[in-house]
């Protein structure tokens, strides 16, 4: 069974409607996963736990069942309605937010969080199989870019409104009007998002094609090295940079003294706005690049990671507030331009019924690197340095984590060597 398509192709005005709707989607996406951020301490405190227990709420807990749903479910999106997919696990991811704030003790949050990762499962793939088919490939990189900055709009909201409601109102009244907020979201996607044509700006239409199994996609894309080496590079800097995120709000917190307050409105700021804008230059960058030579696909990426990575360091070392405010300006602007390049390049590489699915193997890599290992990695290394640095470990911790983005520049550089092959380019050949 496939679902019904729209039967006229949409407008340029809609499409762009539907990359906002679905930006603001992706804002919530990563807003629950930020807010926690802001309230390590709080939830620390109450519940007298490690900072290992919290690296593990932050990361894990989440990033294990997200990885392990998100694959079957982009096999669904790649033969039913993804818009009513997404919309589906945007409701469940609100709900269990909702439901974080009912907590009762560590366990409970624990299995909130592990449900806010089962709902989250259903909404990053599917939409980048979605927002294939409303935007050619000469347009994809910034309409990338713009969905990206539900990334960074996620990280302002979550620490400037999370440190105001838990501010005023406690941290378990944060997570309860986060997720509602969520859930009336998710009405406005279901009810004005339509399902487009399947591979519309595909040279040969695959629309009336079945979908591959997922371990003939899984094979299709592995056996190119540029596939290999976008999963590879692109996980390694994600858990290089968002261990480096999950825990920034807790060193300005514990190690300068910021109050949640000044976090929010200052740090997140300054960050969401950088990185936001570097996204969108990037993805506006690789648009116009990648027509004269399709690796600047992998190049930007490349760049991205390495040039913001002393700017990064500059942030975990800071002597003082304003240092880090400064430093956060351009480590935002270089390195907020990664994934949109690296999420056009996955549409690029897998044809139009393995693209959710093929999406859904990227972001496996990112999450369970990032999300899964990144923020637990540096709880542990935080325990394990507290005895040598006191207050300090967790710059410690920190730095050494963000060492691995030159591991991830290597492997985006090396990748692009045969990126114009696998993706069929003529100038391949030449």
């Amino acid at each position: 069974m496939t679902p019904a398509h729209a039967e006229t192709p949409p407008s340029r005005t809609y499409a762009n409607y539907v990359l906002g709707v679905l930006t603001l989607m992706y804002l919530f996406n990563y807003l629950d996963r930020w807010v926690l951020s802001i309230l390590v301490v709080d939830v620390k405190e109450e519940f007298g736990v490690s900072d290992a227990w919290m690296g593990f709420l932050l990361g894990p807990a989440f990033a294990v069942f997200y990885t392990l749903l998100g694959l079957p479910i982009a096999k669904l999106a790649d033969r039913y309605s993804r818009r009513l997919i997404i919309s589906v696990a945007f409701v469940t991811w609100s709900l269990m937010t909702a439901v974080s704030g009912l907590s009762r003790s560590a366990a409970e949050l624990t299995a909130a969080r592990v449900g806010v990762g089962i709902g989250e499962a259903g909404g990053t793939a599917p939409t980048h199989a979605l927002l294939a088919d409303y935007f050619p490939p000469e347009r994809r990189a910034f309409a990338f870019g713009i969905f990206q900055q539900g990334v960074y709009l996620g990280q302002l909201v979550g620490l400037v409104g999370g440190a105001a409601i838990a501010t005023s109102l406690g941290w378990r009244m944060t997570f309860i009007v986060f997720g509602l907020a969520g859930i009336a979201g998710a009405a406005l996607l279901y009810f004005t998002v339509r399902e487009p044509q399947r591979g519309r700006f595909d040279p040969k239409p695959q629309q009336t094609q079945e979908p591959p199994a997922i371990r003939e996609v899984f094979s299709y894309l592995w056996r190119r090295p540029s596939f290999r080496a976008i999963s590879i590079g692109a996980g390694i800097a994600s858990f290089g940079g968002t261990g480096f995120g999950s825990w920034m709000p807790t060193l300005l917190e514990r190690t300068l003294e910021m109050s949640k307050t000044d976090i929010g409105l200052q740090y997140g700021s300054v960050t969401a706005v950088s990185a936001s804008l570097g996204a969108l230059a990037a993805g506006k960058i690789t648009d116009v690049m990648s027509r004269r030579d399709s690796r600047w696909l992998m190049w930007v990426p490349a760049f991205s990671v390495i040039s913001s990575l002393p700017f990064l360091i500059g942030q975990a070392l800071a002597p003082t507030p304003n240092f880090a405010l400064v430093m956060a300006v351009p480590s935002g602007l270089l390195g907020g331009g990664w994934a949109p390049a690296v999420y056009a390049a996955v549409q690029q590489l897998a044809p139009a019924r393995m693209r959710a699915v093929g999406a859904s193997i990227i972001v496996l890599f990112i999450t369970l690197l990032g999300q899964g290992a990144g923020p637990f990695a540096i709880g542990l290394l935080n325990d394990a340095f507290e005895s040598r640095f006191g207050v300090n470990a967790i710059r410690a911790s920190m730095t050494l984590l963000l060492s691995t983005y030159l591991i991830a520049a290597v492997g985006l550089v090396w990748g692009a060597r045969s990126l114009r092959r696998d993706i069929g380019d003529p100038e391949a050949e030449r």
